[in-house]
């Protein structure tokens, strides 16, 4: 599927590649960008997609390959053309604006990455002596956790995260456009991988320091209280994240924290 502009209306466009073992969908689309012709021989612009590391690290080659989110560069040919051995279809993600074709714009993934406090702040960069010892569980278990990539599939797959439209008016500037572009953004359910990587943090020795501010996060509108449990997130992450367990952490620490709050009073 191919878009021209942001807010372009899309439209479907084929193309026919020679086929060759062992290719991923990031060697077809280099190949297509090669011939700039489509299947009928219509010469056409090169497709538009996102790429870097090509290893399954940086997240931003995130499509819809066959109805299903996944990374453009671990998704092998091969068994592509199992589940169909006619071709394979590519689409953007439908949750984030789209920006040209297959590229869209994730910022708002980030965005909620800053509504959740997801780093451990330093008032200082001297040398501080030995920070606090962790044991090997504690280890264990936020390891997986910190192999989140934000490459969107998580929210892509998830029922409760919609995509947020925001058009600039022709009398705005750009810094009041982006104002209310990130006031819709923290409205919005700040899906999994944010609230894994709340989690994350709260658990580290020293980020647990701000934890209560990352859980004001978590309870705020578009907040834990959001997620339906679906459990979508969890099935397509590419590094086989427990999300749902980071989930159902959060929930209890959220609880917690609201009672203290309430007897605190």
């Amino acid at each position: 599927m191919r878009q021209d502009a942001p807010g372009e209306p899309s439209y479907w466009e084929r193309h026919r590649v020679t086929y060759e073992p062992n290719l991923n969908v990031i060697s077809v689309l280099q190949k297509i960008a090669t011939l700039a012709t489509t299947s009928e021989g219509k010469s056409t612009t090169p497709v538009a997609w996102d790429c870097n590391c090509l290893e399954e690290v940086c997240g931003s080659c995130t499509m819809v390959i066959n109805g299903r989110v996944r990374q453009s560069c671990s998704a092998l040919v091969d068994r592509l053309l199992d589940e169909n051995p006619t071709g394979f279809e590519l689409r953007p993600m439908s949750k984030f604006p789209v920006m040209r074709d297959l590229v869209v714009d994730r910022g708002r993934m980030f965005r909620t990455l800053e509504r959740v406090k997801a780093w451990i702040p330093v008032d200082g960069y001297g040398d501080r002596g030995a920070g606090p010892r962790e044991s090997q569980a504690s280890q264990e278990m936020r390891y997986p956790v910190s192999e989140c990539m934000t490459c969107g599939c998580c929210l892509e797959a998830c029922p409760q995260y919609g995509k947020v439209e925001v058009t600039k008016h022709f009398d705005e500037t750009d810094e009041e456009f982006e104002a209310r572009k990130n006031e819709a953004y923290d409205e919005a359910f700040v899906g999994a991988n944010a609230i894994a990587q709340a989690m994350l943090f709260n658990a580290h020795p020293t980020g647990e320091m701000n934890a209560n501010e990352r859980l004001d996060a978590l309870k705020a509108p578009g907040g834990l209280q959001v997620c339906g449990n679906a459990q979508n997130c969890v099935a397509v992450c590419p590094k086989s994240i427990p999300l749902t367990r980071e989930i159902a952490r959060a929930g209890r620490q959220l609880t917690w924290y609201m009672f203290k709050r309430w007897f605190d009073r």
